[in-house]
């Protein structure tokens, strides 16, 4: 059975309407970064990711490692994920921009991949209300089975994205002429 998703609070789906701190969770999955590694590789202001990070902290989706002593005498706290937003579903928040975040993110990490590293998938269906919700759970089940596995010590970083979606390009139903389809007798 897949991840029963809890409704994410306002704040929580603010938190995570926000493609930069997607990133910053994404980076901080598998190691603690300090503020200014984040920085350093998200190519960012320390003074912005450190606003970001402090959001994340805040509604518990990163925490705070045991601080460790950094150059010329200084303190560093490095943070990693949660793991909680997995078990968000920001949809019924009534907070927009998560779903733009989300792409946008998803846009940033490719494009340094590389768009050739992709491995890329369109498919095009007809699918019933159940046929829909057997697809999400379907899928659902799969990226739980994956989440759940204990990553191998050699294994490479992989990320996913997946977004079902109304095709109204194909929709017949939408801005059809009531000429379309019938045979007029004439060649265009």
């Amino acid at each position: 059975m897949g991840t029963i998703r809890r409704p994410a609070t306002e704040a929580e789906a603010r938190a995570l309407a926000s493609s930069i701190r997607l990133r910053i969770l994404r980076l901080c999955l598998d190691q603690a970064f300090t503020n200014k590694e984040i920085a350093g590789r998200l190519d960012a202001n320390p003074a912005t990711t450190l606003h970001h990070v402090r959001k994340l902290v805040e509604t518990g989706f990163l925490a705070a490692e045991p601080s460790r002593p950094g150059p010329r005498g200084s303190t560093e706290i490095p943070y990693r994920t949660t793991g909680k937003s997995w078990e968000m579903d920001v949809r019924e928040s009534g907070v927009s921009g998560g779903n733009a975040a989300a792409l946008d993110a998803f846009l940033e990490e490719i494009k340094l991949a590389g768009l050739e590293e992709g491995n890329f998938t369109r498919l095009g269906l007809r699918l019933t209300a159940d046929g829909r919700a057997e697809l999400r759970r379907r899928l659902q089940e799969v990226f739980d089975d994956f989440r759940d596995r204990q990553p191998p010590p050699d294994g490479e970083a992989y990320s996913l994205f997946v977004v079902i979606h109304r095709d109204v390009s194909r929709d017949v139903s939408r801005d059809v002429s009531p000429d379309v389809g019938r045979d007029t007798g004439r060649d265009a």
